[in-house]
């Protein structure tokens, strides 16, 4: 049998993961010190590159994970709508709340929305894009929700830092119809006074 070289053995190792690892758990399975990981991570780059395939290595969420090449996406996106389901704008709505706000309730939730959020929150937990993040230390001690690391590989960050700010309200006050610039000015609002805390 024929032996593997490092980097294969990593693409094999990142492959099977499907989830970003570290440095430090990827030189934990293949029993070889971080540098030499970092190595055969730079070869398995290289080598991808210049084979110009399907797939790339990002690091993403803390880790290095082998994605899908940003060219291939038109494809990969029409397998996605066979057997993904898509978010409804109301799940769409909660989970932008939740990432821009997090950690948060339900309560505080329904309050930017104006509306019930249980069902989205529900499907989002589902999809394991949000997750329960410990419990507010008030009266009743609810829930917290944050978003989790499927969140941050699905929208392509590698930290929830690198959210895009939210626009300036002056700016897009037309273009948005009287409830969207209500949502927009509490979650604008719930920002700034997290901000003054």
């Amino acid at each position: 049998m024929q032996s593997l070289s490092r980097s294969s053995i990593l693409e094999a190792v990142l492959f099977a993961a499907g989830a970003p690892l570290p440095l430090s758990k990827l030189a934990e399975i293949i029993e070889v010190p971080e540098w030499e990981v970092q190595e055969a991570l730079t070869v398995l780059e290289r080598d991808i590159a210049a084979q110009a395939r399907g797939i790339f290595l990002r690091r993403s969420a803390g880790g290095y994970q082998l994605v899908t090449h940003p060219s291939a996406f038109p494809w990969v996106q029409k397998l996605a709508e066979k057997i993904q389901p898509t978010l409804s704008s109301s799940a769409m709505e909660t989970l932008s709340i939740i990432a821009y706000r997090q950690p948060i309730t339900k309560q505080e939730v329904e309050h930017i929305r104006g509306v019930r959020a249980e069902r989205s929150i529900g499907r989002l937990m589902e999809l394991e894009l949000i997750c329960e993040m410990g419990r507010k230390p008030v009266v009743g001690r609810p829930i917290l929700y944050g978003t989790t690391d499927l969140f941050l590989r699905s929208f392509g960050l590698a930290q929830i830092e690198d959210l895009p700010a939210l626009p300036n309200i002056d700016d897009i006050k037309k273009t948005l119809d009287d409830d969207q610039l209500r949502l927009f000015e509490e979650m604008q609002g719930a920002s700034d006074s997290t901000e003054e805390e």
